[in-house]
């Protein structure tokens, strides 16, 4: 298991890390409600298991977060990490505004990539918006 890290990681000695996502801003992001905005937050996950998520921001389709969501880094196996951006309701479920995923190989080679991914809507032709995204991983 640690030769698998080691090689996904550039084969330091600290095969593990630390991933830090400073979930800058959305832009353009499609609206769920009816009669006001969209009141959005962004959920990250690489385990399913263990979820992050920020604040919500009321009444915004660009909103700003600037919250700094940090995951330990053990299992080489695990590489994704999964976008969703949702609504926030208070009487239904919240809604799904979109979703991405970002293969984190170029963070661990690299050890920070700024960038604003796309929320692909159905078969990638339009999107859903943009989340903008600051990924630094730290080997421990």
């Amino acid at each position: 298991m640690f030769s698998k890290v080691s090689t996904l990681l550039g084969g330091s000695k600290g095969s593990g890390g630390e991933l830090s996502v400073n979930v800058v801003e959305a832009r353009s992001l499609s609206n769920k409600d009816v009669l006001s905005k969209s009141d959005p937050y962004v959920e990250l996950w690489i385990d399913e298991k263990y979820k992050n998520r920020t604040k919500t921001i009321d009444n915004s389709l660009n909103p700003v977060w600037n919250e700094n969501l940090k995951f330990n880094i053990h299992n080489q196996r695990k590489r994704t990490l999964h976008i969703r951006v949702l609504d926030e309701d208070v009487a239904t479920p919240d809604d799904t505004i979109g979703s991405a995923k970002v293969d984190l190989e170029e963070v661990f080679e690299k050890g920070r990539v700024d960038r604003w991914f796309k929320l692909p809507a159905l078969f990638g032709l339009s999107s859903h918006g943009e989340v903008h995204l600051i990924l630094e991983f730290t080997r421990t």
